[in-house]
């Protein structure tokens, strides 16, 4: 998205040398993502829009959407693959051939809306993800979990008229994007916290929040939009959580996911912009999903 970008390319590399770091590369299984086709992308966003933004790439240089989503030449094969990697890990879940997923990729996608890109996201993964679980899948209901520090807006947007679909999230409040908070529908349970809250708020919000909500629901499967930009090391927010707050919560969806979803989980990346707490606190998830 340019120079000084916070969102770039390096957080992705900040991730994969701390799992060889962590020794984990060897307990894993690595795929390639996929492009997602228009008809999969179409199932989250209006045909149109999506042929619109595909049509939008510059050949050269660095085109704005807005004053925070930028594409360059190499933008659009980068979407495609977030939104694939979802849509791939979602078959692998399904097949058995995993118990869970968890997808490395950027650019994000829980603040692109229907007919909308913004917050640095093109395309809604988890939504693309969870709408291929329904559609192409058959499952009846479906979660989608959102930890980010900023609210899940597209997300929202793209489930809140579609029973199948619980969202529990929590996110900084006032904050970008400045919505969430007031009037959600009913299969929205936003709980926005305000700046400077630590583990032991989140802690309480998932356990007398998101559970019971969760389990009232019996999720056939879990996605979670996983973003660690509230981090007490992220500037991008002013929250406060850390590593050990992520394994737990990650814990709790596991309950969740034994319960009533057949252990299955796809976990997407989200936002995370301290590269060295994104790398830490990935790598505890995935050590939790993984049970190492």
């Amino acid at each position: 998205m340019g120079e000084h970008h916070p969102e770039s390319p390096e957080r992705l590399a900040a991730i994969n040398d701390r799992l060889i770091a962590a020794g984990l590369d060897m307990y894993l299984s690595f795929h390639d993502a996929p492009l997602a086709t228009v008809e999969q992308l179409s199932r989250a966003h209006p045909r149109e829009h999506v042929e619109e933004i595909l049509a939008s790439v510059p050949e050269s240089g660095i085109r704005h959407l807005d004053p925070d989503t930028a594409m360059s030449p190499g933008t659009m094969k980068a979407a495609l693959r977030s939104a694939g990697a979802g849509v791939l890990a979602t078959d692998l879940v399904l097949s058995g051939e995993v118990e869970n997923a968890f997808c490395a990729i950027r650019p994000p996608g829980h603040h692109a809306e229907a007919a909308k890109a913004m917050g640095f996201c093109f395309f809604n993964n988890v939504a693309v993800a969870a709408r291929h679980a329904l559609e192409e899948h058959g499952l009846k209901r479906i979660a989608v979990v959102d930890f980010d520090v900023h609210h899940g807006n597209g997300t929202e947007d793209i489930f809140k008229d579609d029973p199948r679909v619980l969202m529990v999230s929590i996110f900084q409040h006032p904050f970008y994007p400045y919505s969430g908070a007031d009037n959600p529908a009913p299969n929205m349970v936003n709980v926005p916290i305000k700046a400077g809250s630590r583990g032991d708020v989140f802690r309480e919000i998932v356990t007398d929040i998101w559970m019971p909500a969760l389990r009232n629901h019996a999720p056939e499967m879990i996605f979670i939009s996983a973003g660690f930009d509230a981090h007490y090391e992220d500037d991008m927010g002013s929250l406060g959580l850390v590593e050990a707050d992520y394994m737990w919560a990650t814990e709790q969806l596991k309950k969740v996911a034994a319960e009533s979803s057949g252990r299955r989980i796809v976990s997407m990346l989200e936002g995370g912009y301290s590269l060295s707490s994104l790398a830490r606190s990935v790598v505890a998830h995935i050590k939790t999903l993984a049970d190492l």
